[in-house]
């Protein structure tokens, strides 16, 4: 006769409760700025050595929730107010020196360097949300010849 034990994983139940302590942090901070966020989760990182900061400071005018700042001769990060939109990338000069991933409700992972590679994303999202447009406001071919005796389908 076994005995079944109960356990607890104390590492899950730390985890769970520091996710809601920093989700809740997060809506207090975002809160004020009536900013809606469309990502569970994401990473946003500047790689120090190729960023042209000093000079230009763009991505830090660029970023809607003032996540990006000036500290000390580089770009500093606060990431609970990042929503990683990718405006920091979209407007940087340099190349792969802004990093953002972000992961979807549906779970879909997008990571991005580069301004092409989020025009280019953008540009996916935007067609099948106008396929999905259109294809909703015309029947189907099938629709369409039943509906105008054209052939008769079984």
């Amino acid at each position: 006769m076994s005995k079944e034990k109960n356990y607890v994983d104390i590492f899950q139940i730390l985890t769970e409760t520091t996710r809601k302590t920093k989700k809740e942090k997060r809506e207090e901070l975002l809160a004020p700025l009536g900013i809606k966020e469309f990502f569970v989760d994401g990473k946003i990182a500047i790689n120090k050595r190729i960023c042209q900061g000093v000079e230009c400071k763009l991505c830090i005018e660029a970023c809607p929730t003032n996540a990006l700042f000036w500290k000390s001769g580089e770009v500093g990060i606060v990431e609970d107010l990042c929503v990683y939109c990718g405006a920091c990338v979209l407007s940087c000069i340099v190349d792969d020196c802004i990093k953002i991933m972000r992961k979807r409700e549906s779970n879909k992972i997008e990571s991005f360097s580069k301004p092409r590679d989020i025009i280019m994303l953008e540009s996916q999202i935007n067609t099948k949300k106008r396929f999905e447009r259109v294809s909703d406001l015309f029947p189907k071919i099938e629709e369409y010849l039943k509906r105008y005796g054209r052939i008769n389908i079984k």
